[in-house]
């Protein structure tokens, strides 16, 4: 099996070195452009502006050839499954329209913009294309730009905490400009290696918005004089309103316009989404033929533990999410009855499964034991991964710790391995040590407050695969006078009680960017972002800027923090790999987040007939944006 890149991740790139397709970007398609038939009518009965119109003035044109695909014919609905309608917003992930994105080496190429000029790493300057339109057939400027930076991201009624904190380097707010509609420029004082990560990310910093659309509903271009005074108490509300329409990357608001390949035409709730072609989309084959290839893209909602069943029925065209390492014999079995194949990607995350203890939980006796770095070290070798493994990966995968994955330039053998073997002995010592010593008649271990020793591991209740997992590791800790108990729950509110402190541990997959190299950011091993589940409210003290959560205050964990901000300053490469390895050493030291397995394959089914799906690729959310970076607006289907 083809190993992943050896030299993957959120590089940060000199500007020689940037962005490859530049060149390609500004050449001129082969023949003329390419009118899609779906759209004909349209255009014939003058609703829409023939192509040439709609297109920018320098469309981005895609090398099918680069990346070993070919290009495709017009037509079809891609049919795939999601497990509740919030996942709509797949159809921003999956389209992977971005100002900045990966390609499928992970390297930056620029996409809705032109170029961008990268200045010591701190100056950026965008490009737009001229005559880019949104979907809604109105002008993609500078002034989007504008309006989300002057009266979105600094409006206090809109954005309490200011603009997101990955535009702060050492406290500082970017200078903003806008010299002309086709051109925005961010500047720090300092580097900011962050930012261009956040713009290409599965979830992307969105620095932009409608403003022809959004403006009617903010306060600020109101006419308030020529209205009623009932309206006017109406607007007193305006910003719920603003915020509950802005919903770029929730995609859950058709009315609102959009730069990606299909745009969304339901409106929640509903079982079925559709997103229908975009006439203004910007990229083009060599031969002028408009992107995507496939006419609509559909999401059916279904019950999560149907989704295997489904697939294997041949209900879905392209489908990977709630497909499991264990359902490849059934989805094989069912090929040739149901018309696809299912391939092998793979994953590239810290962890395929990590529990995550909460540091920041409300529980006052589990909050001190939690942060006792021996407790999560007995957990964590009263751990039997071999027989994890072996059970439900079919011994394929890799046990050990939430870290960096073999093919990661900074991977060394005892980041895997150091307190994640199996040790039921070396775990009860531990646990002797703290003070657990006194037991109850089933020999479960008690609390310093007479409870038994039970920890409830909270889930999503969307995964079979977690389920197993848990019941697995519930046996091998009753060893240690541990007692195990799953809680599922909907996902929201599994979030919501860990920001809250509620839930004491959960389960989740580990660090997103399991292969990185010293340029890429250590953002994920400090407490950087209250969706790190092991320190929720570290990390929104530092999103909220202090406005809201706590600062860290357990000396590891400043330690990564002051770490982090000193790989921003380190100025060669060298020093930027030592501050990797001493974050490596504390996370493995530490135990923050507790590994299980890595390096699991997914099984992805594809409808025979799709094109341009690689046969061997690598599913992950960020960097890779699960579909995304292999360009699904161009996947095709051969009715031959």
């Amino acid at each position: 099996m083809t190993q992943p890149p050896a030299r993957t991740g959120n590089r940060v790139f000199t500007l020689a070195a940037l962005f490859l397709a530049a060149a390609a970007a500004l050449a001129s398609p082969a023949q003329a452009y390419r009118e899609p038939p779906s759209l004909a009518e349209k255009v014939a009965a003058g609703e829409l502006p023939p192509i040439d119109n709609r297109l920018p003035a320098e469309p981005r044109i895609i090398d099918m050839t680069a990346s070993g695909q070919v290009e495709g014919r017009y037509g079809g609905d891609l049919n795939t499954i999601i497990g509740r309608a919030r996942d709509v917003r797949l159809m921003m992930v999956y389209g992977y329209a971005r100002l900045v994105q990966y390609d499928e080496n992970f390297r930056f190429v620029a996409d809705l913009v032109r170029e961008v000029d990268v200045e010591q790493g701190r100056i950026f300057t965008f490009h737009l294309r001229k005559g880019h339109k949104w979907s809604d057939g109105e002008p993609f400027t500078s002034e989007d730009f504008r309006y989300w930076w002057e009266d979105v991201a600094n409006n206090e009624e809109l954005s309490p905490a200011g603009p997101p904190a990955v535009l702060l380097v050492e406290g500082e707010l970017p200078t903003v400009e806008f010299p002309d509609p086709e051109t925005v420029r961010y500047s720090w004082s300092r580097p900011n290696p962050d930012f261009l990560p956040a713009i290409a990310n599965a979830a992307p910093l969105l620095i932009y918005r409608p403003a022809h659309y959004l403006k009617q509903y903010h306060k600020n271009y109101m006419d308030l004089a020529g209205m009623s005074k009932m309206q006017q108490i109406r607007v007193r509300s305006w910003a719920a309103q603003h915020n509950q329409l802005d919903n770029l990357y929730k995609f859950d608001n058709p009315s609102l316009p959009t730069l990606q390949p299909w745009m969304n035409t339901t409106e929640p709730p509903a079982t079925r989404f559709v997103g229908e072609r975009n006439p203004y989309f910007h990229r083009v084959d060599k031969n002028g033929h408009q992107l995507p290839y496939i006419d609509r893209l559909i999401f059916h909602t279904s019950d999560t533990k149907l989704v295997p069943p489904k697939a294997a029925a041949g209900e879905a065209d392209l489908q990977a999410r709630y497909l499991y390492l264990s359902d490849i014999t059934f989805l094989r079995e069912n090929e040739e009855r149901s018309g696809y194949r299912t391939l092998l990607w793979h994953t590239v995350s810290g962890a395929h499964l990590a529990l995550f203890p909460n540091l920041t939980c409300e529980d006052p006796v589990w909050h001190s034991l939690f942060r006792d770095v021996r407790f999560r070290r007995a957990l964590s070798l009263g751990i039997d991964r071999s027989e994890i493994n072996e059970a439900l990966f079919f011994g394929l995968a890799i046990e050990g710790n939430n870290t960096v994955q073999p093919a990661s330039p900074l991977y060394e053998d005892r980041y895997t391995t150091t307190w994640a073997t199996h040790d039921s002995k070396r775990a009860n010592a531990l646990l002797d040590e703290i003070g657990l010593t006194t037991r109850d008649g089933d020999g479960i271990r008690k609390l310093p407050d007479g409870r038994p020793l039970e920890i409830i591991v909270e889930t999503a209740g969307e995964s079979p695969e977690q389920s197993d997992v848990l019941e697995l590791i519930g046996a091998s800790w009753r060893k240690i006078g541990v007692k195990l108990f799953t809680k599922p729950s909907q996902r929201d509110a599994l979030r919501n009680r860990v920001f809250s402190g509620e839930a004491m541990m959960t389960i989740w997959s580990g660090f997103e960017n399991g292969v990185p190299n010293a340029d890429t950011s250590p953002r994920e091993l400090a407490p950087t972002s209250q969706q790190q589940y092991q320190w929720p409210k570290w990390g929104q003290y530092h999103e909220t800027k202090g406005a809201a959560g706590e600062p860290p205050d357990l000396p590891e964990a400043v330690a990564l923090d002051q770490l982090y901000r000193d790989w921003y300053a380190a100025g060669d490469e060298a020093s930027r790999t030592a501050i990797w390895h001493e974050m490596l050493d504390i996370h493995v030291e530490q135990q923050f987040t507790i590994g299980i397995v890595s390096g699991v394959v997914q099984p992805v089914v594809v409808r025979n007939g799709l094109r341009n799906v690689p046969e061997e690729g690598i599913y992950n959310w960020d960097p890779g944006a699960l579909f995304g970076i292999y360009g699904i607006d161009r996947f095709w289907f051969d009715k031959g």
